[in-house]
């Protein structure tokens, strides 16, 4: 059976597909280590992993990430999440088949990731909303859950790894 990962990598050969830039951890391997360390803490928090996929795939679709996209839905395809769930991702605020908390985590990496030229991006309202799901202790969750997703927002933006393709074998030279 071939994966999703298998297919798009196969695609992406056969179509000369190059990251923009080589592979940034010869330059920075620290980044390595920092990455696994907040992944073991983001594994090992109060959150359900699923929300925080779910939330990864939003994210990578606010920033028009193909790269992110692609590896969020093969990783929630992997945990056995529902296709018609992945599906709504895109239009969460309608789809019925989410959870109030998740619709809360969705929309706040929505605001975190949304300019707004009128207040604050995360508004007290959502953080109200937020809290009714939410302890302080998921919250702070949630929001270094953002934090690492965003850390390479501007890697996968500037340096276009290749899409499907795992890291460590994402970038050409």
């Amino acid at each position: 059976m071939t994966t999703t990962e298998d297919t798009t990598s196969t695609a992406a050969a056969q179509d000369g597909t190059r990251s923009r830039l080589p592979d940034p951890t010869g330059l920075f391997p620290e980044l390595t280590a920092l990455s696994a360390a907040v992944q073991k803490a983001l594994r090992n928090g109060p959150v359900p992993q699923a929300t925080l996929a779910l939330m990864r795939l939003r994210t990578a679709q606010v920033i028009g990430s193909t790269y992110h996209g692609v590896a969020a839905t093969d990783a929630l395809r992997k945990a056995g999440e529902e296709e018609r769930r992945i599906t709504a991702v895109a239009t969460w605020q309608s789809a019925p088949c989410f959870t109030a908390p998740e619709r809360a985590a969705l929309e706040l990496a929505e605001a975190v990731l949304t300019p707004n030229p009128f207040g604050d991006r995360v508004s007290d309202d959502l953080f109200t909303r937020l809290s009714r799901h939410y302890d302080t202790d998921e919250i702070w969750h949630l929001t270094m859950a953002l934090g690492h997703f965003s850390l390479f927002t501007p890697v996968a933006l500037v340096g276009k790894p290749v899409p499907g393709r795992p890291p460590g074998k994402n970038y050409t030279d």
